[in-house]
C-alpha cells in the first residue's frame, strides 16, 4: 500500500495530511451560492473511511545542545526561529552549532522533521505490512525558478530528494478534483487567505488539464490575510468595550469590509490573465484565515460564482498535496512494471529440472542462499525506485 504525504509550510502554521488509495471522495467541502446560503456539496457521501489528520504544528524551530530540531514548541525560556517559510524574505537565517542555516535549509528542517514524526505514525497504525510512502512538499506559487531551485538544493541535502514540490494552488486544485470531481474543463480561481497574505491564481481544472495549469500571473499582498486584519482591528477604539454581541458584530463587519476590499487583487489577477469572472467557474477559498464564514459569503455574492470551501480550508493544500504524492507514486509503479520485459516461460521438462537443481542447492547452501538473494533483491528495489518520477520511501 502506498501513503501519500503532504506537507504545506506557511508563515504561521504547518500542515500535513496524508492520502491513501481507500481514503475516496470524503473531504467534500461545502458550497456558496450567490445568496451566500450554505449548501452541501452535491454528490453522493462516501462511506469511506476518512482520510488521517496527522496534525498541524505552529512554524517554529528549536534546537537542543546535540543540534536535534523541534517543529512547533515555543520555549519558556530560550529562543525559537520564526518567520522563515517565505524564502522571497531575504536575510532570515539561524545560527546552530556552528552552522549557518538559510531560510531553504530551516524550511528543508521542518518538513524533514514532519515527514519523520508522520511515517513513524503511519507504520505504527499500519494494520499489514509496512506501508510505502510517497512525499509531496508545497510551496507558494509566486516563487520564480531560483527560490524553488534553492528550496530543492535544501530539501536534497536534508534527505528529501525523494520529497516533489509542488505549487500551493496546484496542490489545491487536486484536492478539488477528489472532493468535487470529476471536474469538466474549465478555470478555477483559488483565493488562498492565509496569515500572512492573500494569493490569487487561476488554475485550470477538469480533464486535459496542462502539466502547467496555472494561467495568466498569480498576485499576492500582504494588506490582507490573518496578520493584517489583527492590526486594523488592534487600530479600532474600544471595540472590546461594549457587550459581547455588539463585538462580534463589529468583528463581522470589520471582516466583510477587509473581503471585500481584497476584491481588487482578484479583479487585476482577472485582467492580467485577459479573463473575466464570466470564465471562471468556480472559487476554491483556502488558508487557515478563511475559516470565518463571511470571506466565502462576500466571495460570493460579489463574485457571482460557486465558492467552495473546505471544512478546515487551511489543510486544503497539504490534502491536495498528499493525493498528488500517492498517484505519482503509484503511476510510477505502473510504468515500471509495464516496461518491464517479459520472461519467456521455459518448457515443463526443462522446468522441472531446474526446479530440482535450485532446491537441491538451495537445501545445500542454506543461509547463504538467502543472504545473497535478500542483496540481489535490495539493489533491483533501489534501483527501480531510481526510475520513478515520484520516489517511494520505505
Amino acid at each position: 500500500m502506498t501513503v501519500g504525504l503532504g506537507v504545506s509550510i506557511g508563515t504561521v502554521n504547518t500542515v500535513c495530511a496524508i492520502d491513501t488509495a481507500e481514503s475516496g471522495k470524503n473531504a467534500r467541502g461545502r458550497k456558496r451560492g450567490e445568496s451566500g446560503r450554505r449548501t452541501r456539496a452535491s454528490g453522493p457521501r462516501s462511506a469511506l473511511p476518512q482520510r488521517t489528520a496527522p496534525g498541524t504544528w505552529r512554524t517554529t524551530l528549536t534546537f537542543d545542545s546535540s543540534g536535534a530540531a523541534r517543529v512547533g514548541r515555543i520555549p519558556r525560556h530560550g529562543r525559537a526561529v520564526t518567520d522563515f517559510a517565505d524564502l522571497t524574505e531575504r536575510g532570515r537565517t539561524a545560527r546552530v552549532r556552528h552552522r549557518s542555516l538559510s531560510a531553504a535549509d530551516l524550511v528543508a528542517t521542518v518538513a524533514r522533521t514532519v515527514v519523520a514524526d508522520v511515517s513513524a505514525h503511519v507504520v505504527a497504525t499500519a494494520d499489514a505490512h509496512s506501508p510505502e510512502t510517497a512525499v509531496a512538499v508545497t510551496h507558494p506559487v509566486s516563487y520564480d525558478g531560483d527560490r524553488v531551485r534553492e528550496l530543492r538544493d535544501a530539501l536534497d541535502a536534508i534527505g528529501l530528494s525523494h520529497a516533489a514540490l509542488v505549487a500551493e494552488p496546484v496542490a489545491a486544485a487536486a484536492w478539488l478534483a477528489v472532493a468535487h470531481g470529476p471536474l469538466m474543463p474549465g478555470l478555477a480561481l483559488v483565493y488562498d487567505l492565509g496569515g500572512s497574505g492573500l494569493t490569487v491564481t487561476l488554475v485550470r481544472i477538469g480533464a486535459g488539464t496542462p502539466a502547467r495549469p496555472v494561467v495568466g500571473e498569480p498576485l499576492r499582498s500582504t494588506a490582507f490575510g490573518g496578520r493584517a486584519f489583527g492590526a486594523k482591528m488592534a487600530t479600532q477604539d474600544n471595540w472590546r468595550a461594549g457587550e459581547s454581541s455588539a463585538a462580534d458584530s463589529a468583528i463581522t463587519a470589520l471582516r466583510t469590509a477587509h473581503v471585500r476590499e481584497s476584491l481588487d487583487v482578484v479583479y487585476e489577477c482577472l485582467g492580467r490573465a485577459r479573463v473575466t469572472m464570466a470564465d471562471v467557474d468556480c472559487v476554491l477559498v483556502v488558508g487557515g484565515a478563511a475559516r470565518p464564514p463571511e470571506v466565502a459569503a462576500v466571495l460570493a455574492s460579489a463574485l457571482a460564482r460557486p465558492v467552495i470551501v473546505a471544512p478546515d480550508p487551511e489543510r486544503t493544500i497539504a490534502e491536495g498535496a498528499a493525493v498528488l504524492a500517492r498517484r505519482a507514486a503509484e503511476s510510477a509503479r505502473e510504468s515500471e512494471v509495464a516496461e518491464a520485459p517479459e520472461r519467456p516461460e521455459p518448457p515443463r521438462v526443462l522446468r522441472r529440472r531446474l526446479t530440482r537443481v535450485a532446491v537441491t542447492i538451495a537445501v545445500a547452501a542454506g543461509g547463504a542462499l538467502f543472504a545473497a538473494t535478500a542483496v540481489v533483491g535490495d539493489e533491483a528495489g533501489a534501483q527501480s525506485m531510481g526510475a520513478g518520477v515520484v520516489h517511494v520511501q520505505h
